[in-house]
Order: C-alpha cells, then sequence, then structure tokens
C-alpha cells in the first residue's frame, strides 16, 4: 500500500467525519444557508474542483485492493461535484436542493458519507505503509 493512499485515506476518513459530526451539531439549517448563498457556492466549487483535480492527477489507481479504489472513486467523486457546482446557476441549485427535503432527510443524506469516512480511517490506519 503506498504511503500516499494511507495519508489520503486517514486524511479523508477524518476529515469527513469530523465535518459531519460538525454538521450534526449545528443542524442542516447551516446547510440550507450556504446553498442559498450563490458565492459561497461558487468558492465550494472552485474549492471542490481543486481538490478533486488534485486527487484523479496524484492518485488515479484502480488496483491494489479496495482501499487504493475508494480513495480514487472519493476524487472522482469530488471532482464531479465540483464540475457539476459549477455549472448549475444558483437558482437551479436552490430548486433542486429543496426537492431533496435535505432537512427533513439529512441523516439519509449523511449516511454514505459517514459510512466511508470510517471506511477510510479505520482502513488507513490499520494498513501499514510500504516503504517504512
Amino acid at each position: 500500500m503506498s504511503r500516499l493512499t494511507i495519508f489520503l485515506a486517514r486524511f479523508i476518513g477524518l476529515f469527513t467525519i469530523l465535518l459531519l459530526v460538525g454538521l450534526l451539531m449545528r443542524g442542516s439549517a447551516i446547510v440550507d444557508i450556504a446553498v442559498a448563498d450563490g458565492p459561497v457556492m461558487l468558492v465550494y466549487a472552485i474549492l471542490s474542483l481543486a481538490t478533486g483535480l488534485a486527487m484523479v492527477l496524484g492518485h488515479n489507481v484502480w488496483s491494489g485492493g479496495a482501499l487504493p479504489v475508494v480513495v480514487t472513486l472519493v476524487g472522482w467523486s469530488i471532482l464531479a461535484k465540483g464540475l457539476l457546482l459549477l455549472s448549475l446557476t444558483p437558482e437551479a441549485l436552490t430548486r433542486h436542493f429543496g426537492q431533496m427535503h435535505y432537512g427533513e432527510h439529512v441523516y439519509l443524506y449523511f449516511a454514505p458519507a459517514l459510512v466511508i469516512g470510517i471506511y477510510l480511517t479505520w482502513a488507513g490506519f490499520s494498513a501499514p505503509p510500504r516503504g517504512l
């Protein structure tokens, strides 16, 4: 297992878990406010695009077990999210977000991210890096 894969698994896993805990403590209102703010979503789209592109260029590994593939899929997902957010107008984004009934189903939307975060954290800290 490469050091980069292990670092990214640990980083993304812990980041995801801590972010979700913070968002759950603040409630879904913070996400509602951010989605309604066009400039905030533009910055979020740009950061997602940059992060996803960096991950795809630096870690595009489709073999070697589940962990490298999951890290790669997360990178591609972040890149796709950045492109999607850049392509949607603020009005379209607000409309789609409203159709999701996000506030009513916040746990349902957070569950997949939490599962991936827990897996990446566990796998990242339990895998011995190669070359140490």
